[in-house]
């Protein structure tokens, strides 16, 4: 029989189940409420078009972290803008809505995270997991040295926790996509 270990997620007979430290708990709660912070509240009630799903305005964000999760689809700049136009209220939607997911199953945090999942909630856990880990990555410049630069941080530079959280992340996000596959 498999034993889930902490910050780690293993199939079970009634789904996936979760299992977070408070501090990995904690984490967590952090980078979800963040993320909904950066998302921004949805339109108010008195915008026809937004009740339709239909942005007045649509242009690419100026954050890069906001750019990285809501790309162009399109390279002509006016196909874009319209793609832009009738998809990124729905995007946003469903990024908060999988974030506020994630932290309405962690719960308080003092006690850790002990979470049982079936196959659509796993599923919504790993999309806002990739969500935070874009942002993450973005804010940090990751490529493909990342380990290395990681390493050779001062442990005093204050990127250092920001890369231990993308490092841990990525681990917990692997660690769901094996249970699921």
């Amino acid at each position: 029989m498999n034993v889930t270990k902490a910050g780690g997620a293993l199939r079970g007979a009634r789904g996936v189940r979760i299992r977070l430290e408070p501090e990995e708990a904690a984490l967590v709660r952090v980078l979800m409420e963040q993320m909904l912070e950066l998302l921004g509240e949805r339109p108010g009630e008195g915008d026809e078009l937004a009740a339709l799903g239909i942005a007045d305005k649509a242009a690419k964000p100026d954050d890069p972290v906001l750019a990285r999760l809501f790309p162009d689809a399109y390279q002509d700049d006016a196909a874009a803008v319209e793609f832009r136009r009738y998809t990124e209220m729905g995007l946003r939607d469903g990024k908060r809505d999988a974030a506020a997911t994630v932290l309405g199953a962690v719960g308080d945090t003092r006690k850790g995270a002990d979470v049982m999942l079936d196959q659509e909630q796993a599923q919504v856990w790993l999309r806002a997991l990739n969500d935070v880990r874009l942002a993450l990555g973005t804010r940090l410049d990751i490529t493909e040295e990342w380990y290395e630069e990681a390493a050779a941080l001062d442990p005093n530079d204050p990127r250092t926790p920001m890369f231990a959280a993308y490092d841990w992340l990525t681990m917990f996000q692997e660690s769901l996509v094996r249970a699921l596959w």
